[in-house]
């Protein structure tokens, strides 16, 4: 389910994610991904950056990439087929 945020919502103070693609990974949990940048492919063969905020028995709810912008998005847990939470290399 996808909802527009209302203006000065906390997604508005996200920045775009990354701009590339990380490996696909066999096994993970979303649950060590929370408050951080997500990669998630679905079984249906759909794929996208995330920004998950809550894993609950399911639901997972959070902030997903249009391209543009950051909207809510939940989505029930076994829909996700794989997720990736690589490290953002930052500069100092």
């Amino acid at each position: 389910m996808a909802y527009l945020l209302p203006s000065g919502s906390p997604a508005e103070a996200l920045p775009p994610p990354p701009d590339f693609t990380p490996p696909f990974t066999g096994e993970s949990y979303l649950i060590d991904c929370l408050y951080n940048y997500t990669y998630v492919w679905l079984w249906n063969g759909e794929s996208f950056w995330y920004y998950p905020t809550s894993v609950e028995y399911g639901e997972v709810s959070g902030y997903r990439w249009s391209g543009s912008f950051w909207y809510y998005y939940g989505i029930d847990p076994r829909f996700i087929r794989a997720v990736s939470c690589p490290p953002i290399p930052t500069l100092y």
